[in-house]
């Protein structure tokens, strides 16, 4: 092991520009900070149709999944009707980034029945449907737009080889990305040959009515997924109405559909991208679970020896417990009624924020060694109060900003103040460790040291692994031209939480209640008697084999014990307490300090 200077020496300058890169590289939050949905509610009209023709939607779906086309409501004039020309495409893409690019004007002009591989994007497959004309009526069938038979897919046209986005000297990696293994080899050669001679409608796949009345088309794999659906009303060119009694009748009998868009597949409504991610929920909120039952034990066991770092440590694993329990639950909404509860989201924010932030308050009050070295902060307390608050601040900014689907540029705006103060925090931290671990070598408290020697490595090895991490996100996900690893992305939100539930598991290691807690606890008393007895043992080997004279040995030291309890007794009852104030101020924080402090005047007198 290093010398234990070193990590206080060499931790802020060492780890504060790998802190920095972390904390601006990369968020605690997921890549995908919005819950994908499994259902839509599209209001269409003619105010609506005027500004937009196309509706985009796009989810992870797994293999075999089903997508439904459902009219929820209708407002229909019978005396003028409205014809609608509706048709839908569907299609997949091995590159997770272009799906869920959200560039709808691009998805409206280069996507919408298209047959070729865009270039940047990947390969995939397609399928198009178009209805015959739909006219607006009273009492219009709901399941209007299901299908009994479901249209067969065709393979997207690779680009030319010139076209291709890749170098001679490409990687293997990058290959493997624009040109995936191809899922089901038998039957896309089947389509493929049936589609040669003619014969494709013989291969539609017949749906389960029973099953799913409403559904228009079936995944073929797993993987990100666009639905474009295209509505426009059509014009009847040969009749040509009054436009007074048109306007009149739009006026007062205007006409509006509802339709209903969702996605279900083997788990329900989940994405296949978010599905382990509500699995990794469900396993932490059970471990927090015993992690609070654990220190609740130990806490009533050892009630009358609990310090008051301990009392920290409970309430961040509370709000953890509570955090973890928050967003199983928004999961298990999304799964069963493909709709995510807003107000759930935000509160889950609300306590990530509050977590996070007494999570580091607790590392900051743990590093400048409060209730093990010094009973008070002090004028230390207004410094970690306000950065608290300011941490706090900005985090339920930020996370709200995140869950609100804002753009990316105000999102970053207010990372940013968020990332330089959780640096200055790390800063800060790895300072206080060295001084505190300064002052305990000077006291030569082994306890107490071996104690801050163990959190601190358990600090650097967080900073490692979050300085590999981030490395590995920004190669994986953000410099790849080709997202193929979308299976993947779940760990980005899973590891940080890890990662600070290990902390936490380490920090509740170290500071458990037990039987003997008080030798973590300040005691000035201690400490100097410690210093003392460690001198006497040099002075015992340095004249060792002497014979002391002209000394009187005590019975068990009776009356030095009995001289000491004279002189504390005259002090109380001959110096007033006002004095003591007077004299030394600065000294006075605790019970022990005063005692501390009659005492040595006692020894004056």
């Amino acid at each position: 092991m290093a010398s234990s200077t070193a990590p206080g020496r060499t931790g802020p300058g060492l780890w504060y520009p790998g802190l920095l890169l972390l904390l601006l590289s990369g968020q605690s939050g997921p890549v995908g900070a919005v819950s994908e949905p499994g259902k839509w509610i599209q209001k269409i009209d003619s105010e609506i149709l005027k500004k937009q023709n196309f509706f985009y939607f796009t989810k992870t779906l797994f293999n075999s999944s089903f997508i439904h086309l459902k009219l929820v409501s209708e407002t229909c004039n019978g005396s003028f009707p409205v014809q609608l020309n509706v048709s839908w495409y569907l299609r997949n893409s091995h590159c997770y980034d272009e799906v869920f690019s959200h560039d709808t004007l691009k998805a409206e002009g280069g996507y919408f029945r298209s047959t070729k591989v865009i270039p940047g994007g990947g390969s995939g497959y397609y399928v198009f449907h178009q209805y015959p004309a739909i006219t607006c009526q009273p009492q219009i069938n709901p399941n209007t737009f299901g299908l009994d038979v479901f249209e067969t897919r065709t393979r997207l046209t690779e680009l030319p080889p010139q076209q291709q986005p890749t170098t001679a000297k490409a990687s293997s990696r990058e290959r493997r990305e624009l040109n995936p293994p191809e899922p089901k080899a038998a039957a896309v050669k089947e389509e493929g040959a049936s589609a040669e001679t003619g014969g494709a409608a013989d291969h539609r796949k017949e749906v389960a009515s029973h099953h799913h009345f409403d559904a228009v088309a079936e995944s073929w794999e797993d993987g990100p997924y666009m639905f474009i659906l295209h509505i426009r009303e059509i014009k009847d060119k040969s009749r040509v109405p009054d436009p007074a009694a048109a306007a009149a009748a739009a006026a007062t009998s205007p006409w509006s559909l509802q339709l209903q868009i969702s996605m279900k597949g083997p788990h329900d409504y989940i994405s296949a991208s978010e599905w382990p991610l509500m699995v990794f929920y469900m396993v932490m909120c059970i471990v927090y679970v015993l992690l609070a039952v654990l220190w609740l034990l130990l806490s009533a066991c050892y009630w009358r020896d609990l310090l008051r770092i301990q009392f920290w440590i409970g309430g961040v694993i509370f709000l953890g417990m509570l955090e973890k329990a928050v967003y199983y639950a928004e999961f298990q909404s999304i799964r069963y009624d493909g709709l995510s509860v807003h107000g759930a989201v935000v509160f889950a924010e609300v306590l990530s924020g509050v977590k996070r932030t007494l999570a580091r308050v607790l590392v900051i009050i743990a590093s400048l060694g409060y209730g093990i070295v010094k009973p008070r902060l002090g004028a230390l307390l207004h410094r970690v109060v306000g950065v608290g608050l300011l941490y706090l601040i900005f985090s339920i900014f930020e996370g709200i900003l995140r869950v609100n689907a804002a753009e990316d540029d105000v999102v970053l705006l207010a990372a940013i103040p968020l990332a330089v103060l959780d640096s200055t925090l790390c800063w800060w931290i790895f300072v206080s460790l060295a001084q505190t671990m300064k002052l305990l070598r000077l006291r030569r408290n082994v306890v107490k040291l071996s104690l801050y020697r163990h959190f601190t490595n358990t600090l650097i090895f967080a900073v490692i692994a979050s300085v590999i991490f981030i490395i590995w996100t920004i190669k994986t996900i953000r410099l790849s031209k080709c997202q193929s690893d979308w299976r993947e992305l779940w760990i980005v939100d899973a590891f940080w939480r890890f990662l600070f539930s290990t902390i936490l598991l380490v920090i509740m290691f170290l500071w458990r209640p037990s039987a003997n807690n008080q030798r973590y606890a300040f005691s000035p008393l201690l400490d100097e008697e410690s210093e003392e007895e460690e001198k006497e043992p040099m002075m015992n080997e340095a004249f060792e084999g002497m014979k002391m004279r002209g000394t009187k040995n005590e019975t068990n030291g009776s009356v030095k014990a009995s001289k000491v309890d004279e002189d504390l007794k005259w002090v109380e009852e001959n110096i007033p307490s006002s004095m003591a104030d007077v004299a030394l101020p600065p000294l006075l924080d605790s019970d022990e300090e005063t005692m501390t402090t009659k005492f040595e005047m006692s020894k004056m007198e």
